[in-house]
């Protein structure tokens, strides 16, 4: 399994609807994929939006956002399991 973590911080004015089109934009495109495990969504107090997807392999990239809600652009990394 590959666990995505997407992260972008967003235009004070702009975190509303940055988590609005993370739910209702970006991730509907993996629902569908077999690959796909689960996503879920977080949001800061710093205005920063969080998105950690689980993947069988393969992750996909999210979209790019638009660019007026972001104050940079996002950030991912891909990590995996450690067995301890």
């Amino acid at each position: 399994m590959i666990v995505r973590m997407w992260e972008a911080r967003a235009e004070p004015y702009g975190v509303a609807d940055l988590i609005t089109w993370v739910c209702d934009t970006a991730l509907p495109e993996f629902e569908h994929d077999p690959l796909h495990l689960s996503s879920e969504v977080f949001s800061s107090t710093d205005h920063r939006v969080v998105v950690i997807s689980k993947w069988r392999s393969s992750p996909r990239p999210l979209p790019e956002p638009p660019v007026m809600l972001l104050a940079r652009p996002p950030h991912s990394w891909d990590f995996t399991q450690v067995d301890r």
